[in-house]
């Protein structure tokens, strides 16, 4: 609803099973002037139909192309509602289920969304951030401040070793924060974004980390 379409849907699953990357669904809501950035007050059931509705598509793309789809991110304000927001959350998280019970939910550790995920039997894979500030709450900082993003991938693998091997990291105000992970992700809009990616890559299996998707256990 933020940006794509059946085609870019198409396309993108097409280029995950060419490479052999994992597919996953990231619904959002309907607000492409702003990118699903726009935090919007909905009820709950028109979030319910709106993430079962977007992943349905998904999920009928993917099986005419033979992909199993794998997991699921909500995006953008969605997501960083969803993280605070129990109502929401269980909105979010009830219409994955309904849709797909295995699909793998991405979320931050002890997050609403998490809780929301693991009450309807969904798989959680807790979700840390490469290029992002974080905040002495444990959330990250708010990407109209200036110090939101990290822009050097060498840096960021520092912070990423740490969040995985010590479950901490350094936020902006100087305290410790506790975070586990088990998905990494790095925004794909950001400026230089891929080489980002790719030097990071490099640097975690450098370190001995072994990046692959997330499994299904259910």
């Amino acid at each position: 609803f933020h940006a794509g379409d059946s085609d870019t849907m198409h396309t993108a699953i097409s280029a995950a099973k060419k490479h052999g990357v994992a597919a996953g669904g990231h619904p959002s809501f309907f607000d492409r002037e702003n990118f699903g950035r726009k935090e919007l007050k909905l009820p709950n059931q028109e979030v319910f139909d709106a993430v079962a509705y977007q992943l349905g598509i998904f999920q009928a793309i993917a099986s005419a192309l033979d992909v199993r789809p794998n997991h699921v991110k909500p995006h953008g304000a969605l997501y960083n509602m969803a993280v605070r927001d129990e109502k929401l959350a269980d909105a979010i998280a009830r219409a994955i289920a309904s849709v797909d019970p295995k699909l793998i939910l991405f979320a931050p550790d002890k997050s609403e969304l998490a809780r929301a995920g693991e009450a309807h039997g969904l798989q959680i894979a807790r979700e840390i951030f490469a290029d992002r500030n974080y905040l002495n709450d444990g959330w990250l900082v708010l990407r109209t401040r200036p110090d939101a993003l990290l822009h050097d991938p060498k840096e960021a693998a520092q912070r990423v070793l740490r969040m995985l091997r010590e479950g901490k990291v350094r936020s902006v105000e100087g305290r410790d924060v506790e975070v586990r992970g088990e998905t990494i992700c790095v925004h794909g809009d950001t400026p230089g974004a891929v080489e980002f990616a790719c030097e990071l890559r490099k640097q975690l299996e450098g370190e001995g980390v072994r990046i692959s998707a997330p499994k299904s256990s259910l």
